[in-house]
């Protein structure tokens, strides 16, 4: 059973930068679509961005379109979210999760990231 791991969270001024880790461990992901999603404080869960495992594309919502970056080091089993030009309603638990369902079935745990001056 495939485990995710999230990590690099933390309290960041607004237009400051942040970059997420996200470790898998009990299975290779290399060849699995995964996404990284967020839930806002009393929100739901949203989709930020995923690559596609077939194509190696990546793609993004419009919020974050043009500052976030996602990437994979399948040496590592670890995908990675650079999240640029931080503003306030960007704080959101973020996690990483496989898959192309949604709900996504499997993700992690998520890990912490608040904009705030």
């Amino acid at each position: 059973e495939v485990q995710l791991v999230e990590s690099g969270g933390g309290l960041v001024q607004p237009g400051g930068s942040l970059r997420l880790s996200c470790a898998a461990s009990g299975a290779s992901i290399s060849n699995v679509d995964v996404s990284w999603v967020r839930q806002p404080p009393g929100k739901g869960l949203e989709w930020v961005c995923g690559i596609d495992a077939a194509t190696d594309i990546t793609r993004y919502a419009g919020d974050v379109l043009g500052r976030f970056t996602m990437s994979r080091d399948n040496a590592k089993n670890t995908v990675y979210l650079r999240m640029n030009n931080l503003r306030p309603e960007d704080t959101a638990v973020y996690s990483c999760a496989l898959g192309s369902n949604w709900p996504p079935q499997v993700r992690g745990q998520g890990t912490q990231v608040t904009v705030s001056s």
